[in-house]
């Protein structure tokens, strides 16, 4: 899927480079990468593709945790569409939060404006994030992240747990007491449909 010029893939490549990112991975299944060979897909040399065919959007970020140096990253899914800038801003906000409130990590939400499928996320006066998920609150995750790479000590914990979702892997840090900030972004659009790359399109002014 492409936004102006670019796939999603290689646009949200250079948002994160170009907010500090050393590295640049991305975990596709084989039928993307079998797409991306054959059609000769043009994606930066700094973008880097995991091959790994995952049960789960779970299992897709324990395979990055394979390859995570300790320290903090950030993730963002390949479908969240922000202004350019927002997800610097983000970044660098998300450093402010964990080095000077001593928060675990730090996630982007947005207002809901009704997507069918939110994970909600509960936040306190002070940007705490005290549920995801459950019952309709007014803020959403955007589909971008600042984590420790210690969320993989509790990989045994989810995969004993029988989770099968990122979400409900998030929402299990809360429950281990990982305390999440909530940075919220002037923009996201989760593009999931024809409908939701045309409102991407106009985000972005089609300069993507």
């Amino acid at each position: 899927m492409t936004l102006g010029t670019k796939t999603l893939i290689a646009r949200q490549a250079a948002m994160l480079r170009e907010a500090g990112a050393s590295e640049v991975l991305a975990v596709v299944n084989s039928e993307t990468a079998r797409l991306v060979k054959e059609r000769r897909v043009e994606l930066p040399e700094y973008l880097n593709l995991v091959v790994r065919d995952t049960a789960n959007s779970m299992e897709s970020l324990f395979t990055l945790g394979e390859r995570l140096a300790p320290g903090y990253f950030v993730l963002a899914t390949v479908d969240a569409v922000m202004p350019a800038g927002e997800m610097r801003r983000f970044v660098s906000s998300a450093r402010a939060m964990t080095s000077e409130r001593a928060m675990d990590g730090a996630l982007g939400v947005v207002r809901w404006r009704g997507d069918e499928r939110p994970l909600f996320a509960e936040v306190s006066t002070n940007q705490t994030i005290t549920r995801l998920g459950g019952g309709q609150c007014p803020t959403v995750t955007a589909g971008i992240y600042y984590l420790p790479q210690r969320i993989f000590d509790f990989v045994a914990d989810a995969r004993a747990a029988g989770l099968g979702a990122m979400r409900q892997f998030l929402a299990m840090l809360l429950d281990k007491g990982l305390l999440l900030g909530a940075i919220e972004l002037s923009e996201a659009i989760d593009v999931d449909e024809a409908s939701d790359l045309e409102a991407a399109r106009a985000t972005m002014g089609d300069k993507a």
